[in-house]
């Protein structure tokens, strides 16, 4: 066990820990000598003026003399504080239940739970290496191992955290694709009910070496939105539930553009995975089949615009989803990782944890940035049971609404 959670540290970490250690004596004293040593009157004449000051004057000099580490932005503050003991401890228990036996590698080895807290600290801060390394005390370059191990190990979780609802799981996540369509039938059609929302957003990453465009003028982060490369950007597919939790994710290159074409031939294949009488809804771009619904793209009428009114309502779940997965991963934000296997390793352990943390009732809620919302795609792939039943259902609302 000794073996497993712990190592010595290497000739490195202990230099930096002395390093370190010395920094906060000479601080100490530092600080113990101008408390000695009376106000100057500058300092006296804003106490008098503004005393609300006062506690901030000495705060420069007690962190120059400190390691220069870095600020975070305030809103990801709260999410680390949430981190406690009690969410490193379901992470491990879910680490120690899973199949894989690998251990956690890095020649100077932290205990399975310090790992655990400097990956989520890599991934809910959008925090340097270096930053990390002075925190926790661990030597930069174990730092990149022991975290892209974590990943590694969390991404064998994907199928026991996110999987397809079956059973009574499956009807319980079932709700209606319209409020004033409930119930309504005619003849053998009846307005389905829904089973997820499915949809996709890009995750930014560092190009590999070799692929950027040198000669470009303009500003590089204006670049990354106008001249993007393809391989630029990852591909994160998501069908989530009204609850936003996760159900089906798939992680592809920017140049893979085949929206949803995995999952349409999976549930034709496995028509058993969808309940009677559902469907999942997306955006256009997506198939349009018996079990996936998309909107028209040329609205016809009051027929064709209350359909897509309808769609355009759950549409917003799946956009908080993403909302909430970015606001608690900041680290997805931008993937400084040249490496595209390594890239969706990190993606993919964001979206294991976004469930697990769901499972334990931890939830962030984030700000709908409006670009996701803004998805504007010619109409996907169509076949004839997808029409006729698309059809029949903006018949059967438009017969509830005018009821």
């Amino acid at each position: 066990m000794v073996g497993r959670e712990w190592q010595p540290l290497s000739a490195a970490e202990l230099d930096q820990r002395l390093d370190l250690a010395v920094e906060e004596i000479l601080e100490a004293e530092l600080l113990s000598e101008l408390r000695a040593q009376p106000p100057p009157a500058v300092y006296v004449h804003l106490m008098q003026t503004q005393p609300h000051v006062g506690p901030q004057v000495l705060q420069p000099a007690a962190t120059a003399c400190g390691p220069q580490v870095e600020e975070t932005p305030a809103e990801p503050q709260g999410r680390l504080e949430s981190v406690d003991s009690a969410a490193v401890k379901y992470i491990k228990d879910l680490l120690h239940s899973s199949k894989s036996q690998a251990r956690l590698v890095g020649r100077a080895r932290v205990s399975l739970s310090h790992t655990i807290l400097l990956s989520l600290t890599l991934l809910s801060e959008r925090v340097s290496y270096g930053s990390v390394s002075r925190r926790f005390l661990v030597e930069k370059g174990n730092i990149h191992k022991i975290f892209f191990s974590f990943c590694e190990r969390v991404n064998t979780l994907k199928e026991m955290q996110i999987r397809w609802p079956v059973g009574e799981e499956a009807v319980d996540a079932l709700f209606p694709i319209s409020s004033q369509g409930k119930g309504q039938e005619d003849g053998e059609q009846s307005v389905p009910l829904v089973l997820g929302v499915l949809g996709h957003t890009r995750i930014p990453i560092r190009l590999p070496i070799g692929k950027h465009d040198v000669e470009s003028t303009v500003p590089e982060v204006k670049r990354m939105k106008e001249e993007a490369h393809p391989d630029s950007w990852l591909n994160l597919e998501l069908l989530c539930d009204r609850r936003g939790r996760l159900l089906h994710c798939t992680i592809s290159k920017g140049s893979d553009v085949d929206r949803g074409s995995a999952l349409r031939d999976k549930l034709k294949e496995h028509p058993e995975l969808m309940p009677p009488g559902s469907c999942l809804v997306a955006r256009t771009g997506y198939p349009l089949t018996a079990h996936i619904l998309t909107p028209y793209v040329t609205s016809q009428g009051p027929r064709e615009e209350l359909y897509n009114k309808t769609l355009e309502e759950h549409f917003h779940i799946l956009d908080q989803a993403v909302a909430n997965l970015r606001a608690r991963f900041q680290r997805l934000r931008y993937l400084d990782i040249g490496s595209y296997n390594r890239a969706r390793a990190v993606v993919l352990t964001a979206c294991v944890l976004h469930n697990a943390f769901l499972d334990m009732g931890w939830v962030v809620q984030g700000e709908v940035e409006r670009e996701e919302t803004i998805t504007q795609e010619g109409e996907g792939d169509v076949d004839d049971e997808g029409v006729r039943r698309r059809d029949a259902i903006s018949d059967l609302l438009l017969k509830s609404f005018e009821s």
